[in-house]
């Protein structure tokens, strides 16, 4: 045990025994509520638990947290005298709220704050988001949906307008399904059906669309790719687990967005409603570093960063984008998208572990909105999509695209993580 630990421990010998869980077991709940890992969140709580003068064994699924709390002030013989257990919605990321809590645990660990302010603070970041901050995440789901349309699938400007439209709409349903359990069981199939009807709807009587660019980047940022690619590091960590349910939860996403389309595909052609399908002059070539802008911005906001880090975000974004698309442009003999990714994935995992280093911040800031781009939940989206449809030749080919484009940024994450190794947690 480092001499720095020891000296921790023994600052919270007098603190009471019950004040040091409560503290650790706020601190799990508000990492695991603003998206942390299984793998880090452990890591983290045991690590500030073993600085309280604790021994923690930590259990962490994306519903729940176990934690057995034993008094270190016992020696070797202790052993776990409380467990608890908290049940637990599967969290999302919010990094400003994410930075808080790191710098109330490091605040409080080092003395400069009291064990009891520190859990008073943490609770107080429980609290309801403010009407501005529900304003600005809804406008990042119209904006990332208009920039993936234009970055991605190359749609025209009516493609890229309408799915902001429809991308906002789908804002105001997940925003309402937060605090409706009944509406968020079904939101995700909810929002396809309206996604596509709209998009329908506006082909057939206002203008023709490429329905199905409009339809996948107005549901972009409901499509799990981020807990795909989660899934897929949680079981290369052995968090066996936390990663089977966490595929699970993302293939049942999958499930309903799919239903949600072609249920309204359906619907529209039995009420007689036949969409223009026709695909329009395309964006020119120089808009995709201006939408590189714009969806940088929009992932700061969806991933609800602070404005100091916007900065940050923006830059992890447009690094991962362009090491990813200059990574494939460049291999020759090997398949362009893995490579690509791979070695996205590679730098940022690399990046996040040096602003870890340097900022002491979480290393979140740059490695969650800098994968987004990299991550192939569209993949896994056509995927369902041709296998109920019945095409099952491609339904197969996008399933082993998914698990290529996983694999090697997953891959790509790890080695940067062996490149530079991290030094926080988070």
């Amino acid at each position: 045990m480092s001499e720095g630990a020891t000296i921790s421990q023994q600052q919270f010998a007098t603190t009471a025994l019950n004040t040091r869980m409560a503290f650790v077991l706020e601190l799990a709940r508000r990492l695991h509520q603003y998206g942390t890992t299984a793998p880090r969140l452990e890591m983290a709580v045991a690590g500030a638990a073993q600085r309280l003068g604790l021994s923690a064994d930590v259990w962490s699924s994306p519903t729940a947290v176990i934690i057995s709390f034993a008094d270190l002030a016992q020696g070797e013989e202790s052993v776990a005298t409380t467990t608890q257990v908290v049940r637990l919605p599967p969290g999302e990321v919010n990094l400003e709220r994410l930075c808080q809590v790191d710098d109330i645990a490091d605040r409080a660990i080092a003395g400069e704050l009291g064990l009891r302010e520190g859990f008073r603070l943490l609770r107080e970041l429980g609290r309801p988001d403010s009407r501005r901050e529900k304003i600005s995440l809804i406008a990042s789901y119209g904006l990332s949906a208009a920039a993936i349309a234009a970055l991605f699938l190359h749609s025209s400007w009516v493609d890229l307008v309408v799915a902001a439209v429809i991308g906002t709409i789908i804002g105001c349903i997940t925003l309402a399904a937060a605090v409706r359990p009944q509406l968020a069981v079904a939101s995700d199939a909810i929002s396809a059906l309206v996604a596509t009807t709209v998009a329908i709807m506006v082909s057939a009587f206002v203008v023709p669309l490429a329905i199905k660019s409009v339809v996948l980047s107005s549901l972009i940022t409901l499509i799990p790719g981020m807990s795909l690619t989660t899934a897929v590091r949680e079981i290369s960590s052995q968090h066996l687990v936390s990663g089977m349910a966490r595929m699970g939860g993302a293939m049942a996403t999958l499930l309903k967005l799919t239903f949600g389309v072609i249920a309204a595909t359906e619907l529209c052609g039995a009420l007689g409603i036949v969409a223009r399908d026709f695909a329009l002059p395309p964006l020119p070539a120089w808009t995709d570093y201006p939408v590189l802008l714009v969806a940088a911005i929009a992932f700061a906001m969806l991933f609800r960063a602070a404005r100091r880090d916007w900065p940050a975000v923006v830059a992890a974004v447009v690094v991962g984008y362009l090491a990813t698309r200059w990574g494939g442009a460049i291999s020759t003999s090997l398949p362009s998208a893995p490579v690509g990714v791979f070695l996205g994935g590679l730098l940022l995992g690399a990046l996040a572990n040096v602003y870890a280093r340097y900022a002491h911040r979480p290393g979140a800031v740059i490695r969650e909105p800098g994968i987004l781009l990299l991550v192939p939940g569209s993949v896994g989206f056509r995927s369902m999509s041709f296998m109920l449809e019945r095409d099952t030749t491609l339904g197969m080919d996008a399933a082993l695209l998914l698990v290529t484009l996983l694999v090697s940024l997953v891959a790509g994450l790890m080695f940067g993580d062996l490149l530079i190794s991290p030094r926080r947690s988070l």
